[in-house]
């Protein structure tokens, strides 16, 4: 009868270790989240620290860099006014220095140009079939040359054939009845316009002995016309 007894204290009391192991592992699981916690919360506190002091840093950066950008802003406004000044002391000689630089891009077809101005046409004459020679009765690169010089030192501020406009470096070149301009082929009629003062332009053309005898002379066919408005594309929009 005592074997059964003690069977039955035994079994309580296993019932009370396992009691005190669940407490347990409830107790250190509850410590050990509490601790992770803990430190979690350290860490982001101390990550809060570190990312607002390096904010702190960026903004001394930023105030420091606002400073010389400040110091910066008043020494140009500063050479700006230097300038103006000087602008102010030299205004005749700067208007003097624009005019010329407008006049340059105007020869060298910067600049579209448009304005008053002449326009001579050249042709060929009939051909008289009693003469030996037929080239006596065509337009050469010579004839087209005398025009244009004649313009250019007359005061032509731009000129054209047939439409397109001359750079300052362009070649004119004679092929028998065609004459080659920068690469590009042109038959007779050859219309030549300048822009300028017309009235001096036509005098120069005509003056006694010059240009325009000249041409009649070699049998060349032609017309100069006063022209109220001449426009001109410049030589990047031909392009």
């Amino acid at each position: 009868m005592k074997k059964p007894l003690q069977t039955k204290k035994n079994s309580k009391f296993t019932r009370k270790q396992l009691i005190i192991l669940i407490v347990c592992i409830t107790t250190g699981f509850i410590i050990g989240y509490s601790y992770k916690l803990t430190k979690n919360h350290e860490n982001r506190n101390n990550s809060y620290v570190e990312q607002e002091e390096s904010y702190r840093e960026d903004l001394i950066h930023q105030q420091e860099r606002n400073k010389e950008l400040a110091e910066e802003l008043r020494d140009l406004q500063e050479r700006l006014r230097d300038y103006e000044r000087s602008f102010a002391k030299d205004e005749d000689k700067y208007e003097h220095l624009l005019e010329e630089a407008e006049k340059l891009r105007l020869m060298l077809g910067k600049i579209p140009s448009q304005g008053p101005g002449v326009q001579v046409t050249l042709n060929d004459n009939e051909y008289d079939p009693n003469s030996t020679n037929p080239n006596e009765y065509i337009v050469h690169e010579s004839h087209v040359f005398s025009v244009i010089n004649e313009l250019k030192i007359s005061g032509a501020e731009s000129i054209s054939i047939n439409g397109q406009r001359l750079k300052s470096n362009s070649y004119i070149r004679c092929n028998g009845p065609v004459i080659t301009i920068d690469g590009k082929h042109y038959p007779a009629p050859f219309v030549i316009e300048a822009v300028g003062d017309s009235k001096t332009l036509i005098s120069s053309l005509k003056i006694v002995g010059g240009v325009f005898d000249q041409l009649l002379s070699d049998n060349i066919v032609v017309t100069i016309e006063e022209k109220n408005l001449i426009q001109m594309d410049s030589i990047s929009d031909e392009a």
